[in-house]
């Protein structure tokens, strides 16, 4: 039986394309004028057509009308949705021609099929990236313009990508849809799941080619691969300063800003990182629970005992490669190494004197200005030093 061609009517002048319906070359038509009639109410960005901007608004709403009768997950989109049903069936109708590899979405496929030719088509007119993808290049471009169009609803966080936004939204709701089949623990991020049943298991299948160290996670091997190489690939926009680890980078960038987003119940003192108000909170409990069992000497946090223990033990294990002198302390060492960089000074701009650390400095500027940026949460005392604060903490306790 023959089948008989369904007649497309509607001719394009530009690029002879035809169609069923006029509305398909109205909507094509687009395409050749950059015309993009349908816009966003709340960002402005524009669509060629209504049902992409009607997906684009759910970015905004939060609107997940596709829910899996599996596992309770909601999407926005079908086409996300169909996807995410082949996960619960295993479903892998798109195969690579070449070496016969099955994937679960068309897209998956596209990108594996340019693993055999090598080619990267789609390249970045700024930095010259190339890109197996014109999506992927898309979302490279954002890196170079800022643009962040998925917005949090609750604490209006923006993000590049809608994956990121999906991440984020589980921090509010504390969903989360991954769970340990062993141990019952759940996580918001199915990486997480994975390198947790790792514990179970014991693999480390990430090893370092320089020390032989293994690791669980692919991202634990690089950071550590670092320690090697000296590599330092974040730096602070502000004054340079390089990084081993993004985390790093976001406590260094807090001098900066003055950020402290950690804050005291009891006196109101803020910090920088979690650990410091954790051991900040010690000073007014007077909890000791780290002893020394040479000494008997208690101490609130497990690092000031360490330090202690080096007392008994003598060791030095910090050692300056110039002159050899040894210490306990890393900081000492650093500190002591600064004497050897001649003319690496630090002057003090009111009465000329150097010092050799900018720590230092900072702190003889304060009897200038007679600054105590340091107080007692018991009796309001102020120090300049914050080891003056530590020895008046003695009295309370």
């Amino acid at each position: 039986m023959q089948i008989q061609s369904v007649p497309k009517p509607h001719l394009c002048l530009v690029c002879g394309s035809s169609f069923r319906k006029s509305g398909h070359l109205k909507t094509h038509m687009f395409t050749h004028t950059g015309e993009k009639p349908y816009s966003c109410d709340v960002c402005s960005k524009s669509f060629t057509v209504s049902c992409n901007l009607q997906r684009h608004i759910r970015t905004h709403t939060g609107e997940k009308p596709y829910r899996c009768e599996v596992c309770g997950c909601s999407f926005g989109q079908t086409s996300n949705f169909q996807r995410h049903k082949r996960i619960h069936t295993g479903e892998k109708p798109y195969s690579c021609e070449t070496c016969g590899y099955a994937f679960s979405d068309n897209a998956a496929l596209g990108k594996h099929k340019a693993t055999h030719t090598g080619v990267r088509p789609h390249s970045c007119e700024i930095c010259g990236t190339s890109f197996m993808s014109k999506y992927d290049l898309k979302k490279h471009m954002r890196l170079h313009t800022g643009e962040k169009p998925y917005s949090c609803d609750v604490c209006s966080s923006s993000f590049a990508m809608s994956s990121y936004l999906t991440l984020h939204m589980r921090t509010h709701t504390g969903e989360k849809p991954y769970s340990c089949d062993m141990c019952g623990s759940a996580f918001s991020v199915k990486s997480s799941l994975k390198g947790h049943m790792q514990i179970h298991s014991g693999e480390k299948p990430f090893t370092c080619g320089e020390c032989g160290s293994s690791f669980r996670r692919k991202f634990a091997l690089t950071l550590h691969t670092r320690t090697h190489t000296g590599e330092k690939p974040f730096s602070c926009k502000v004054c340079g300063t390089a990084f081993s680890k993004p985390s790093k980078l976001k406590l260094h960038v807090r001098i900066h800003t003055g950020e402290k987003p950690y804050s005291c119940d009891v006196c109101g003192k803020s910090f920088v990182t979690s650990s410091k108000l954790k051991k900040h909170k010690q000073s007014h409990t007077g909890e000791k629970p780290y002893s020394c069992t040479d000494c008997g000497s208690l101490f609130a946090n497990s690092y000031s005992l360490k330090k202690h223990k080096q007392i008994h033990t003598g060791e030095k294990r910090f050692s300056c490669e110039e002159c050899g002198s040894a210490f306990r302390h890393n900081f000492a060492l650093k500190q002591h190494k600064r004497t050897h960089a001649a003319g690496k000074y630090f002057p003090c701009e009111l009465c000329g004197l150097l010092f050799t650390t900018a720590y230092n400095l900072k702190q003889h500027i304060r009897t200038h200005t007679g600054e105590k940026p340091y107080s007692c949460g018991v009796c309001d005392s102020s120090f300049k030093q914050k080891s003056h604060l530590k020895v008046h903490m003695r009295c309370h306790t």
